[in-house]
C-alpha cells in the first residue's frame, strides 16, 4: 500500500530526472531519510509504478500517470485549516498562476511561518515537500499541479492535467 512520501518521491524523481537517481541523491534532493527513500522505492516497485534499471529507479511512466491522474487524489485527499503564512500551492503557484484570474478568496499555501502569502491552509503531500519545492523549481511545479489536482474545480484539474502530462 502506498504511502504519501512514496507518492511525494515519485513526484521528486519525476522532477529530478537523471540529476537524482541514487539514493543519497534522492533522500539530499527530497529531503527523506535513506531509509524512507529505500522503504518508498520498493513500496512504488510493488504497486508496479517505477522498476530498477541497473539499481536506478525508473518511472513507469504511463503506469504513474495513469495513477496521477485517475487515483491519486483519492489516494491522498487534501486536508485544509485556516488561515496562515505559507507558499502559494495549487492555482496560486506557477504554472497555474498565470492561467488563473485572481479571485478574493485566500490562495491555498502550504503553511509555513517564513511563507511570503497569507492563505487557506492545504496540508502538504508529506511534512519536508514545502522545504524541497522551494529548492527545486520543478519539484514546485510538480507539486502544485498535484494540489490542483486535489483540490480545484474542473477547469484547474483539466489545466493541471495537460500541463502534468507536459512535464511527465
Amino acid at each position: 500500500m502506498l504511502k504519501p512520501q512514496d507518492f511525494y518521491l515519485l513526484l521528486a524523481l519525476a522532477a529530478a530526472r537523471e540529476a537524482a537517481t541514487t539514493y543519497p541523491q534522492l533522500a539530499a534532493f527530497s529531503g527523506l531519510s535513506m531509509s524512507e527513500v529505500h522503504a518508498a522505492l520498493k513500496r512504488a516497485a510493488t504497486a508496479r509504478l517505477l522498476f530498477f534499471d541497473a539499481k536506478r529507479p525508473r518511472l513507469l511512466t504511463p503506469a504513474f500517470k495513469e495513477f496521477l491522474f485517475h487515483g491519486a487524489r483519492y489516494a491522498f485527499p487534501a486536508t485544509r485549516g485556516g488561515i496562515v503564512p505559507g507558499v502559494p500551492t495549487a492555482y496560486a503557484a506557477p504554472p497555474l498562476d498565470a492561467q488563473m484570474t485572481p479571485s478574493a478568496d485566500p490562495p491555498p499555501v502550504w503553511p509555513a511561518l517564513e511563507g511570503p502569502v497569507r492563505g487557506a491552509a492545504l496540508m502538504p503531500l508529506y511534512p519536508s515537500a514545502p522545504a524541497a519545492a522551494q529548492r527545486d523549481a520543478r519539484l514546485y511545479e510538480l507539486l502544485a499541479l498535484f494540489d490542483a489536482l486535489r483540490i480545484g474545480n474542473a477547469r484547474e484539474r483539466q489545466l493541471a492535467t495537460d500541463m502534468l502530462g507536459e512535464r511527465l
